[in-house]
């Protein structure tokens, strides 16, 4: 099974680049998107049921962010899942941060972490949902449902994660208090299947728009695919698709074995 996730970063705007093509090109059973910034009242036939010549085609599920225009996630899925959820929060919900699909007993869930914005000004709501998800993942996982969080997670965790760790100590994405829930998390029983297989420098899932910075490779790796422990020995591979533009993001890839 192929698991993608993305930060298309409007999903309105990458549809103008590609994005139906690329999707139904990439071999994923389920691509998670995240900052549609849209609701399906707001897209096309083309968008909301992608499919090619040949029939072959995505069902969409989106959670939308009451502020139009605003956040919002949504996933893409070859086979129907038994189900589709929300956080459960309307604090988050509202934002449309997560949406979940089951398919037996696992939960991929694309999630759009917030960003804790310049001075820490939106921090406190960002480490409420960083608990949030953290217990929401604890509970699936003690109803022995295996759990897949892909998506934005908007922290670079360590140094290694992004160019100039030390001019962004003090900027959202690398504070503090952001690592250190990423450190409680990762030490808590879920694993960045990134890093379990790469150890090298200079990986990186976003670039600024500025300064040519995807050029340089001057970018920070803030989108994860992270699972629980004991589903690790399921991960085939997990990979960065640089190569992928049409977004400030690029597409993140994990393969897992069937059971």
């Amino acid at each position: 099974m192929k698991i993608i996730s993305w930060n298309v970063n409007g999903i309105r705007a990458v549809q103008k680049k590609g994005f139906s093509q690329w999707l139904l090109d990439c071999g994923a059973d389920v691509v998670c998107v995240q900052e549609t910034k849209a609701s399906p009242s707001q897209l096309d036939d083309e968008l909301l049921q992608v499919k090619d010549l040949s029939g072959n085609q995505y069902k969409s599920f989106f959670s939308s962010a009451k502020k139009p225009g605003y956040s919002g996630t949504a996933i893409y899925s070859k086979a129907a899942p038994d189900k589709i959820e929300n956080l459960g929060n309307s604090l988050f919900d509202d934002e449309g941060r997560v949406t979940t699909a089951f398919y037996g007993n696992l939960a991929i869930i694309s999630a759009y972490f917030p960003n804790s914005q310049e001075g820490g000004k939106r921090l406190e709501y960002k480490l409420a949902f960083c608990d949030e998800i953290f217990s929401y993942c604890k509970n699936l996982v003690a109803q022995k449902i295996d759990v897949v969080l892909c998506g934005d997670y908007n922290i670079a965790h360590k140094p290694i994660d992004l160019a100039n760790p030390k001019s962004n100590e003090g900027n959202a994405g690398f504070l503090p208090e952001e690592r250190a829930w990423m450190d409680k998390f990762t030490q808590g029983g879920f694993v960045d299947t990134f890093r379990h297989f790469c150890a090298e420098p200079k990986q990186y899932t976003w670039w600024s728009y500025r300064f040519h910075a995807r050029e340089k490779n001057v970018g920070w790796r803030i989108d994860y695919h992270c699972v629980n422990e004991t589903f690790l020995p399921r991960v085939q591979s997990s990979t960065i698709l640089a190569d992928v533009t049409g977004s400030d993001h690029c597409p993140i890839e994990l393969v897992i074995n069937d059971e």
